[in-house]
């Protein structure tokens, strides 16, 4: 039998992660990239590489034609998607399957049942398992006010297909639902394709857990451990660690019970992720199921000893899988390492990494696709790494972790680093009583509580400022030197609302922080505004941007338009 021929359709750490698998099985990796990633790491790492197309991920990492163009170049006989892009789309593992290659992942049957939220809700609730009230089905913008009243606030707009913290918006009073519906349709279209949405009551105080689950084609089907991913921002992931601080064996059981039991009546096969919510009161509700591989999965390959990757390509093959002896041992944790500025509103920063050195030691594992010398490009998700180590303990793994953040150098972006310091040394965390809406109540929190003009957290919370590093030789000589520059520094500080550049006071010009996509121009020339009024949107790293005017005055030039790509530095809006 010929070894198998493995291309990865995606980009980025992902692709770099599975290639070092399939490396190791002795298998052949096929990397795609767009022209914007013509020189990435994965490009160069995979043993043959294929261009897909242009920057525009429509255009290539979302391109069912391209990718199946490559694989047949390639001669693939195995299409391994990663996540997001494709991963979740049964169009394209129907696609891949017809044209003769094996899709590593679960059947295009159970992509399309998973897939859909309303749908997967319903399969829960068949077989008992305890969901969040909802809409059963997408709703239209002329029934949602009556579903959400029937529900009540506060209720949560969701893309009925997708993932990622994506299509969604909380709404807490009936004037600001139309919007949301809108704008959660919008973004569903963009990121997955469709714009159905549906609706769900939101649960404020809650953790995030989800369960690992396994299934090979023999009918096995295996549970290896929940993961809390409660640390959140625009309901995205930013720290994630199993076990769960919040979850006894009892509960534990449970989960396990009920992710086992939706995983068999969907037919699943593959690895996949059953996602839920505990409340205060420790009553576990499902959400979703994610047909994929989660970005996460590296902690519970921390604690279990496996290899994820390695297992779903097994199953592909046919593989029996016999786990059932495998026991999660300690307490993993992993941060996302975005370039993004916390201290910005974590607004994006993309562009060229001029130093960059990644912590190691035992226990620490780095995943990334980044070097000194490379790009983060705009175009593509703001994640560059994931930093995750291992513990017997999770007061262990904590202090494991600081450490490594502390020893991780990255410069020529901003980097959530400095964030992450200072989520792990807050009592909230340590302590275990963050939930899903923590984070950013608690970096409001500290915005009052600053000193005037200290744009450090309270003092019992502090993380030092990031240094520069410079090697000094002084009479023969080498001496390391560490210069403190408070302004490198992106600790949590309050977002400034003053995004503009001021001439005098005379006229501000509005400006661009950084490359993107200008989504809706909200002014008009003429227009009077308020300091703080939305100027425009600028989608950029798949995040929207709100520009606000930096003070009251009358819009005299306004030289943008929906759909125009703008650069950093370029003028939005005049105000005088």
């Amino acid at each position: 039998m010929a070894k198998p021929r493995i291309l990865i359709a995606n980009r980025g750490e992902i692709a770099v992660r599975i290639i070092r698998t399939v490396r190791v099985l002795g298998y052949t990796s096929i990397a795609v990239y767009s022209d914007a990633d013509r020189d990435a790491l994965h490009v160069e790492m995979a043993d043959h590489a294929y261009r897909i197309g242009p920057p525009l991920p429509a255009e290539s990492y979302l391109s069912i034609g391209a990718i199946l163009e490559a694989a047949t170049k390639s001669r693939a006989t195995m299409v391994h998607p990663g996540y997001g892009f494709l991963s979740e789309r049964a169009q394209f593992a129907r696609a891949v399957e017809q044209a003769g290659i094996t899709f590593i992942g679960p059947p295009a049957d159970a992509i399309e049942m998973m897939g859909d939220k309303a749908v997967a809700r319903q399969a829960a609730e068949r077989i008992g398992v305890p969901i969040v009230p909802g809409t059963p089905e997408p709703v239209t913008i002329e029934d949602a006010p009556r579903e959400a009243e029937r529900i009540g606030y506060p209720v949560l707009v969701k893309a009925a297909f997708g993932g990622g913290g994506r299509g969604m918006h909380v709404v807490r009073k009936p004037e600001e639902l139309t919007g949301a519906l809108t704008r959660s349709a919008r973004e569903a279209t963009a990121y997955f394709g469709r714009p159905e949405i549906f609706l769900e009551r939101y649960i404020d105080r809650a953790h995030h857990v989800e369960a690992q689950v396994i299934a090979d084609t023999h009918g096995n089907a295996f549970f290896l451990g929940e993961r809390d991913c409660s640390v959140q921002r625009r309901h995205q992931k930013l720290i994630e660690e199993t076990p769960s601080p919040v979850v006894d064996a009892e509960l534990r059981a449970r989960i396990g019970e009920s992710a086992l039991a939706l995983a068999k009546e969907a037919g699943y096969v593959n690895a996949g992720t059953v996602e839920g919510i505990v409340d205060e009161n420790g009553a576990f509700y499902f959400l979703e199921m994610n047909t994929r591989l989660q970005v996460e999965h590296t902690v519970t390959e921390m604690v279990t000893g496996l290899d994820l990757v390695a297992l779903q390509i097994r199953v592909a093959l046919g593989d029996k899988l016999e786990l059932d002896d495998v026991a999660p041992r300690g307490h993993a944790i992993q941060c996302r390492i975005n370039a993004e500025d916390p201290a910005r509103n974590f607004l994006p920063g993309p562009g060229r990494v001029t130093r960059y050195r990644e912590p190691s030691g035992p226990f620490v594992r780095v995943d990334s696709f980044i070097e000194a010398g490379r790009e983060i490009p705009s175009d593509y998700d703001s994640m560059f790494a994931k930093l995750v180590v291992s513990g017997d303990t999770r007061e262990r793994a904590i202090e494991r972790m600081l450490r490594a953040l502390g020893e991780f150098r990255v410069e020529g972006v901003p980097t959530t680093i400095p964030l992450h310091r200072w989520i792990l040394g807050t009592r909230a965390f340590r302590k275990s009583t963050h939930t899903t809406t923590w984070l950013e109540k608690a970096l409001r929190d500290a915005e009052l509580e600053l000193p005037a003009g200290g744009p450090q957290p309270p003092p019992t919370e502090v993380k030092p400022p990031v240094p520069a590093e410079l090697l000094v030789e002084v009479d023969g000589r080498r001496v390391p030197v560490r210069i403190f520059d408070q302004r490198r520094d992106t600790a949590p500080r309050p977002p400034s609302r003053l995004t503009a550049h001021h001439d005098q006071a005379v006229h501000s010009v509005v400006t661009a922080q950084m490359q993107g996509t200008v989504l809706r121009v909200l002014v008009e020339v003429g227009q009077e505004i308020q300091a703080g009024d939305v100027v425009c949107v600028l989608e950029a790293m798949k995040m929207e941007n709100a520009i606000p005017a930096p003070r009251e005055g009358v819009v005299s030039e306004l030289p943008v338009r929906e759909g125009q790509v703008v650069q950093a530095g370029d003028t939005l809006a005049v105000i005088d």
